[in-house]
């Protein structure tokens, strides 16, 4: 099990830290590469979160891979996650600190799923009311689920909003189940 608590403080460490050294752009951009890198790159992050692969292989293998392409701030926290052996928590800390990156500017997320792709201008218009409605700058995911049968659903954190076919179906066939008329008419 993931330890959240664990990946909020170091993720809160380097956010403060970052701050204070006014590089929280630059800080933002090496998390998103190296959260990519791991999402993406399964052999890295298996490698990554071995216990039996030794601490001085996983520097290098860090070492190869981010120095001189991020910023020291940036390589020094890695390099700290290593020398703590918080490595397997890498993942979860950089989704932490995208989380507190988001909340300072006031961007939300947004999931936009269709059963089809949609045309760049629903999607362009669905963020344009999203944002006048929440004042938040926003980012859309935009995810194909055909199973949704047609319509569409968004997500923002918590919230919900379900229009698509396949709701109105499954609520159809509840409302026909508890039918208080006899079949056969």
């Amino acid at each position: 099990m993931k330890n959240v608590r664990l990946a909020g403080r170091y993720a809160k460490a380097l956010f403060d830290f970052a701050i204070e050294q006014n590089q929280i752009e630059q800080v933002y951009e090496d998390i998103s590469l190296t959260m990519g890198l791991l999402k993406f790159n399964k052999e890295l992050n298996i490698t990554i979160e071995c216990p039996v692969i030794p601490e001085s292989k996983k520097v290098k293998i860090f070492t190869e891979i981010f120095e001189g392409k991020v910023s020291k701030v940036s390589f020094g926290f890695l390099r700290l996650v290593l020398d703590k052996k918080r490595e397997p928590a890498l993942l979860l800390i950089c989704e932490e600190f995208i989380k507190l990156y988001y909340k300072l500017h006031n961007i939300k997320v947004v999931q936009f799923i269709t059963a089809q792709q949609a045309s760049e201008e629903i999607v362009a218009n669905m963020k344009t009311l999203v944002e006048e409605k929440t004042g938040a700058n926003v980012e859309v995911q935009t995810i194909i689920t055909p199973g949704i049968i047609g319509g569409f659903i968004i997500k923002i954190g918590d919230f919900v909003y379900d229009a698509s076919i396949l709701r109105h179906v499954n609520k159809l066939k509840r409302e026909f189940s508890h039918n208080i008329y006899q079949a056969g008419f």
